[in-house]
């Protein structure tokens, strides 16, 4: 019979585990991906752009003129044409000569000779050489998530794909009555991140199940599990863990999460989260996300500096995750270490109390991670 997991008698710190986790991990090589499915993947090499649009072309339907030709041209004073001038529709580029686009209303066709009725400045009704993409600029910066309105550069350049870096995560949920929703959030997040996901069941909450789903064919970069990394009777995934690769941490001094684990089967990192949605949360955040971030080529994550409500206090030894909203130039405290669905839901931002750390005090910048880019 397979004795039941254990904590260890001490937590491993936070930043130690995520440390061990990072070890080695570098990004994963790019891949040409078709527009529609490199949108949230993360940005690898880009070719430089050529100018958009490569002439001037008209910005709307009207007549080409020269601007010079124009001058003192009004409805009081209408200037005669010996020339009728060339109707552009928007989008057409310019005759030789011309450097203005004016309007129909501009120009009288009624009498023997065609008549402009207002003058003009060179460029009005033209959209310039490289006025929407200049020449030399990127579709999307190296390290950064492609975004709809990255496609439309895109599709305006003429591309029809884009290169980018897109782990291959594999989730492994421990069945559970009533936990599946734990794994659809983690799977949602990871492909909001950029990662192409599996998701499989493992066939029972036995060591020898879960091992044979960790043990599948199907190679990936980051391996991820949610439930059974506890220590009820039939919590089994820390112990499959250690039968098929390396146990690194199991009992992670993080507040919700303490029973997280982190380890590696041959190469690939494994992070086994626990099955409470709130506990998944924590440690997707502080351990899994860093990790797919570093696979994917990921910088640094943008955080947004504010002033504190109220006082949080902590204790020492354990990371409290911090759940943020945003309210009147303020953070305002939803929650802290424990985490209802509720405060999930409504937040905007998260942070990490330090282990060492008592907390921060009222009116004390910090630095959050936002929820929603």
């Amino acid at each position: 019979m397979t004795p039941p997991q254990r904590l260890p008698a001490s937590l491993t710190p936070l930043d130690v585990a995520l440390a061990a986790l990072l070890d080695g991990l570098a990004p994963v090589a790019p891949v040409e991906l078709p527009l529609t499915q490199a949108l949230g993947c993360i940005a690898a090499d880009m070719p430089l752009l050529q100018a958009q649009p490569q002439h001037d072309i008209a910005a709307g339907d009207g007549w080409a003129l020269r601007a010079r030709d124009l001058v003192g041209a009004s409805s009081y004073s209408p200037l005669p044409l010996a020339t009728p001038p060339v109707w552009v529709e928007a989008g057409d580029s310019l005759p030789e000569a011309c450097d203005c686009v004016l309007d129909s209303d501009s120009v009288d066709q009624a009498g023997p000779l065609v008549q402009v009725l207002s003058e003009a400045i060179p460029g009005q009704g033209v959209r310039r050489a490289g006025g929407d993409i200049a020449a030399g600029t990127a579709v999307v910066e190296v390290g950064r998530r492609v975004l709809p309105r990255d496609l439309l550069i895109a599709r305006a350049a003429g591309m029809e794909k884009l290169s980018v870096r897109r782990p291959r995560l594999r989730l492994v949920n421990i069945p559970a009555a009533g936990r599946s929703v734990t794994a659809q959030l983690i799977a949602e997040s990871a492909r909001n991140a950029g990662a192409d996901v599996v998701c499989v069941e493992a066939a029972g909450r036995d060591a020898a199940s879960i091992a044979k789903a960790l043990d599948a064919e199907a190679a990936c970069d980051l391996l991820l599990t949610t439930g059974g990394s506890g220590v009820g009777r039939t919590d089994a995934t820390v112990t499959a863990l250690a039968q098929r690769g390396k146990r690194i941490a199991h009992g992670i001094a993080l507040q919700p999460g303490r029973t997280s684990a982190v380890g590696r089967i041959g190469q690939t990192p494994v992070v086994a989260l626990p099955g409470a949605p709130d506990q998944a949360f924590a440690a997707w955040w502080t351990l899994a996300l860093p990790a797919l971030d570093r696979l994917s080529g990921r910088r640094p994550r943008k955080t947004l500096n504010l002033p504190l409500a109220r006082k949080i206090a902590s204790g020492v030894g354990i990371a409290e995750i911090v759940l943020l909203r945003r309210e009147q130039g303020v953070w305002v405290t939803l929650a802290a270490g424990n985490l209802s669905l509720d405060a999930i839901a409504r937040a905007e931002a998260w942070l990490v109390v330090s282990g060492g750390a008592e907390g921060f005090a009222a009116g004390a910048p910090v630095d959050a991670y936002m929820l929603r880019e």
